[in-house]
């Protein structure tokens, strides 16, 4: 059997609905015999009677009835069809793969941002992958994620577009008992941390912070003695509790808590903040995509503003 046209469903249902050809022609704005033509062409097709002509217009066979069900869900899986393809051409509907380091995912921004992408659109699936900026970045170009929220600048990368998102302050997190732990409501300046033992992030995963925190070291006249390095900022945090060391983490780390740690700010000649971007490909085709990163221009306004 042929594929048949939607239009002789159409047709079909709005007369076994109306159970009368003209008020069908009427409903479908066409006049009878194009419709009759329709019915006919469709009853050739299927080989089968499907309407039973009454003294007063006509009603479904039992074929028919079974035909009338069909088409009826049939159809009405080709309006939401037709709906789902203009929201995914709007950005309202689709799959977005979305990246984060360890310490963007702590930042109150991302959450709350991803909370407000699923209340504005919830015919989104959205696959969230946490990792270190070097190999979101890579999953980036791969297009294994779509955006990714990343601390390192990582600029030259050809095919990808980073934008700054926001900055917040970085602080100095002391095992609990260090002497410098103690005055926790004075900034501490940088230079008083020549001689300590620094526990950091290893630079692949944590590059823009690394790098960073190292060039905040210099300007402060020394440069910092690494002891260890952990693969991520939370391994980084245990082993200051462990009284390892200490080290230098994005404020919003704070929200781990930590046993045995003690947070201090530094002071402000150090220049030492840590930023957030947003990385993604730099062909942005995709209006799902281009959705995303208006509404993360609008969050980022906001906070601003607020």
């Amino acid at each position: 059997m042929s594929m048949i046209e939607l239009r002789r469903l159409r047709a079909f249902v709005a007369v076994v609905e109306e159970g009368n050809i003209t008020r069908a022609a009427e409903r479908l704005f066409i006049q009878q015999p194009p419709l009759t033509r329709l019915l006919q062409g469709l009853e050739d097709e299927l080989g089968v009677t499907l309407l039973q002509r009454l003294p007063r217009g006509v009603r479904a066979t039992e074929a028919g009835n079974v035909l009338f069900n069909e088409a009826r869900a049939l159809l009405a899986r080709a309006e939401l069809l037709t709906e789902a393809v203009h929201r995914a051409a709007r950005g309202e509907q689709g799959h977005i793969a979305i990246g984060f380091t360890s310490s963007a995912a702590l930042h109150p921004f991302v959450p709350n941002l991803l909370r407000r992408y699923r209340e504005i659109l919830p015919g989104i699936t959205t696959q969230l992958e946490e990792a270190g900026s070097g190999e979101l970045l890579d999953a980036l170009v791969d297009e294994r994620l779509d955006v990714a929220f990343v601390r390192s600048p990582a600029s030259g990368i050809p095919g990808l577009t980073i934008e700054p998102v926001l900055r917040e302050p970085m602080l100095v997190a002391l095992p609990v008992g260090h002497p410098r732990a103690v005055d926790s409501a004075q900034p501490l300046p940088l230079a008083s941390l020549a001689n300590e033992a620094f526990i950091l992030y290893r630079r692949p995963a944590g590059q823009g912070l690394y790098d960073a925190i190292l060039a905040a070291c210099h300007r402060a006249g020394f440069s910092p003695r690494v002891i260890q390095e952990a693969p991520r900022l939370p391994a980084t945090l245990s082993l200051v509790g462990a009284g390892l060391g200490l080290s230098i983490v994005p404020a919003s780390m704070r929200r781990l808590g930590g046993d045995g740690i003690v947070y201090r700010a530094i002071s402000d000649e150090a220049q030492l903040s840590a930023p957030l971007y947003l990385a993604l490909r730099s062909n942005r085709s995709s209006a799902l995509i281009q959705r995303f990163r208006a509404l993360v221009t609008e969050a980022v306004s906001a906070q601003h503003s607020g």
